[in-house]
C-alpha cells in the first residue's frame, strides 16, 4: 500500500504482488483531478509485450477507472520512447474519428518520472473475447472496424512511419515440434521475394481479437448482457505499432491470429469478410500471399508466446502443439488459394 490514496499498486493477476513503484504513483498522482487519488491498481490478464493495469480512482465527482501501461522487460523499455511517444501521438489523432480508441491522459516514454516508461489512458468498456462460440460473427465485425481504421485520414504531418517487417527469409526458424519441414521451406522462399507494391493506408498494425473490446450479447451464445442484436465493438486498444502500409498486412495479421486460435478455416475467412465489408486488397494473388506469409512467419519458431496471454484468457487448449499444428495448416491453406 503507498500514496494517501492506498492504492494496492502491486500486481493482481491472480493474486501475486509486485513491488511499490512510488515514483509511478506520484506521477499518474499528478495528471489526476484536483482531489483525486487512486485507490486500485489491478493488474489485467492477457498482455505480453506490457504490463497493463486498471486504476479506480475516487474524487469530489466520484469514482472513474484508467489504465496504465508500462513497459518492463528490458528489451521493450529500450524500444519505449519510439513506441509509447507513437502511441500517444496516435490517440491525440484518434481522438477526432469515430474509431473507438482511449484517450490519453498522460505520458512518460523515457520514464524520466516513473519507474518504467508509462502511458496513462482511459478505460474503455467491454472486455476481450476469445471463445470459440460466436467466433463467425465476432469476425464479421472485426474485419468491419478495421476497414473504418484504414479510412482514417491523416495529414503529411501526422501519418505514421512505414511499416516495418517483423520478419524475413533470414530470420525464420520453423518449429522444432513441426511436422512439415518443406511447407517451411517453401514459404520461406516467397518473402525472399522484394516486398509487391502496395498503395499506403493507416494500419493498426497489432489488430487481432486480443486488442479488440467487445460489449454485448454474443449471439450464438447468449452470454455478456443485452439482448443478442447488440454485440459490438466497445474499444480497440494497443496502438504502439501504428504504421502506414498496405491494408493487406493489417488483414493477414488479423487472418493469422484467427486461424490460431479457431483454426486455420477462421483465419482464411477473414480477407473475405473484409472484402465484402467494402475493403480492398492486392489484387495480385502473389502479393496477398507475400503479405500473408511475411506476417504468419513472424509467429515462428515461437507460437506459443501468444498462447501464454490466451490461456490466462482462458483458453488453455491452446497448448504449443495445437498452435503449431495450426500455424502449419493456415500455411497449407494459403498455399492451397494462392498458389
Amino acid at each position: 500500500m503507498i500514496g494517501n490514496g492506498g492504492a494496492a499498486w502491486g500486481a493482481e493477476a491472480g493474486h501475486d504482488r509486485s513491488e511499490d513503484r512510488a515514483a509511478t504513483h506520484a506521477w499518474v498522482t499528478k495528471a489526476l483531478a484536483e482531489g483525486e487519488h487512486v485507490t486500485e491498481a489491478v493488474r489485467l490478464r492477457g498482455g505480453w509485450t506490457s504490463e497493463m493495469r486498471r486504476l479506480r480512482i475516487e474524487g469530489p465527482a466520484g469514482e472513474r477507472a484508467m489504465v496504465l501501461r508500462s513497459f518492463v522487460r528490458p528489451f521493450f523499455v529500450r524500444h519505449a520512447p519510439g513506441l509509447l511517444s507513437r502511441e500517444a501521438d496516435v490517440l491525440r489523432l484518434l481522438g477526432e474519428t469515430e474509431v473507438p480508441a482511449p484517450s490519453l491522459v498522460a505520458v512518460d516514454a523515457t520514464a524520466e518520472h516513473c519507474d518504467f516508461p508509462s502511458l496513462l489512458m482511459t478505460l474503455l468498456p467491454g472486455g476481450v473475447r476469445v471463445q470459440d462460440e460466436g467466433v463467425g460473427r465476432r469476425a464479421q465485425l472485426l474485419a468491419e472496424q478495421l476497414l473504418r481504421i484504414h479510412r482514417v485520414r491523416v495529414t503529411e504531418e501526422s501519418r505514421p512511419r512505414t511499416y516495418q517487417p517483423w520478419t524475413s527469409a533470414e530470420r525464420v526458424t520453423p518449429p522444432a515440434d513441426g511436422g512439415r519441414p518443406g511447407l517451411w521451406e517453401r514459404a520461406v522462399e516467397v518473402i525472399r521475394q522484394a516486398p509487391p507494391e502496395y498503395q499506403g493506408c493507416f494500419l493498426h498494425r497489432d489488430f487481432h481479437p486480443g486488442n479488440v473490446l467487445f460489449t454485448g450479447t454474443d449471439t450464438s451464445t447468449g452470454t455478456g448482457s443485452g439482448t443478442g442484436d447488440d454485440l459490438r465493438i466497445s474499444g480497440v486498444v494497443d496502438w504502439v505499432e501504428t504504421s502506414w502500409g498496405p491494408a493487406d498486412l493489417d488483414v493477414a495479421h488479423c487472418s493469422t491470429t484467427l486461424a490460431l486460435l479457431h483454426g486455420a478455416p477462421t483465419g482464411m475467412r477473414f480477407a473475405d469478410l473484409y472484402l465484402a465489408a467494402g475493403g480492398r486488397l492486392a489484387e495480385d494473388p502473389a502479393a496477398q500471399l507475400y503479405w500473408r506469409l511475411l506476417d504468419a512467419l513472424a509467429f515462428a519458431p515461437d507460437a506459443e508466446k501468444v498462447g501464454l496471454p490466451w490461456r490466462e484468457l482462458g483458453r488453455t487448449d491452446l497448448t504449443s502443439e495445437v498452435l503449431t499444428g495450426r500455424l502449419e495448416d493456415y500455411l497449407q491453406a494459403l498455399f492451397d488459394r494462392f498458389g
